[in-house]
């Protein structure tokens, strides 16, 4: 396999550079104003086109697992109370092994979706709804409740660790739109409108291999840039398996650029903290990129997120 050399290190962007980019991902993501977003791109002739990329019935995960026990990514864990354990049942008739869950939707260890009242950019939401439509008892438009009825589509995966030849991007490092391409080309597919684009950079596998580390100062993701690529393919939805923002930041006065183009400016739903170490591997020996892929998040009417489990059939 020919591999593509690390790029040179993009440039870092000023408060204008990217008040300007901002303004170009709007202009051109205009056809996603609406409360569901990008995902007006997953038309139900393009979700049953999806279909046809089931050949083996294989399904995968695309989800990390919760975790319940503190780390340098995750102060604030997963909590797990068993509610109804074996000892508090009579020996004989009936009873139920019962727990209760309570987490932060949005941090550095777990999967999730982000909806798009999740980012908060000079005051509004995507499409300018004002920002007070987020209430101290939820989100008042825009919440994830605009995914109830999944996200179906045909999905993608860009390995760039696998196009550069390494296990992984190290942190800081950033995903450029030549990588997007070069990605492309090497894995012979292509990224087309309505596709729920998955970019892998290798953070699950180098958090296994090497331990959890303070992922909020330190990870690989996109370059604000790349956001070009993905509003020149109209790309329905984003999922990375880092935070998909590079940290620090690359942007002026911005500490997640990626964020805010993707979320507020093109009205993309982020997946974040995937994992793609059960899947890449399959892509690999089968020789095929794109898969069907099925999302569920939960039906949080007045969430700006939820964890959730995508799951590739290919």
């Amino acid at each position: 396999m020919v591999t593509h050399a690390r790029p040179a290190e993009p440039p870092r962007l000023t408060e204008r550079e990217f008040d300007a980019l901002h303004r170009r991902m709007v202009a051109r993501s205009a056809w996603a104003k609406g409360s569901r977003g990008a995902l007006a791109a997953l038309t139900p002739a393009r979700v049953l086109a999806a279909t046809r990329e089931v050949r083996s019935g294989r399904t995968v995960t695309l989800a990390s697992p919760v975790e319940t026990r503190p780390g340098p990514d995750n102060p604030e864990p997963a909590r797990h109370r068993m509610k109804g354990r074996p000892e508090q049942h009579p020996s004989s008739g009936l009873g139920f092994a019962m727990d209760s869950f309570a987490m932060n939707v949005h941090g550095d260890a777990h999967s999730h979706l982000d909806a798009l009242c999740h980012v908060i950019y000079d005051g509004t939401l995507h499409g300018g709804v004002t920002a007070s439509s987020v209430t101290a008892n939820g989100a008042t438009a825009l919440s994830v409740e605009a995914a109830r009825d999944g996200i179906v589509g045909r999905g993608v995966l860009l390995d760039i660790p696998r196009l550069r030849g390494v296990p992984w991007l190290e942190p800081g490092d950033h995903v450029t739109v030549d990588d997007l391409t070069a990605a492309e080309t090497a894995q012979h597919v292509h990224v087309g409108e309505g596709d729920l684009l998955f970019v892998r950079v290798g953070h699950r596998r180098r958090r296994e291999e090497l331990g959890a580390w303070h992922a909020a100062d330190a990870r690989a993701g996109l370059h604000p840039c790349a956001l070009e690529f993905l509003g020149d393919r109209r790309v329905a939805v984003l999922g990375g398996d880092g935070n998909n923002d590079t940290a620090p930041s690359s942007t002026e006065g911005v500490d997640f650029p990626v964020h805010v183009l993707a979320v507020h400016a093109m009205g993309l739903h982020l997946l974040d903290y995937l994992q793609f170490e059960d899947l890449a591997p399959i892509c690999e020996a089968e020789r095929r990129w794109s898969f069907l892929c099925v999302i569920a998040p939960l039906r949080l009417p007045d969430a700006t997120g939820s964890p959730v489990n995508p799951i590739a059939v290919l």
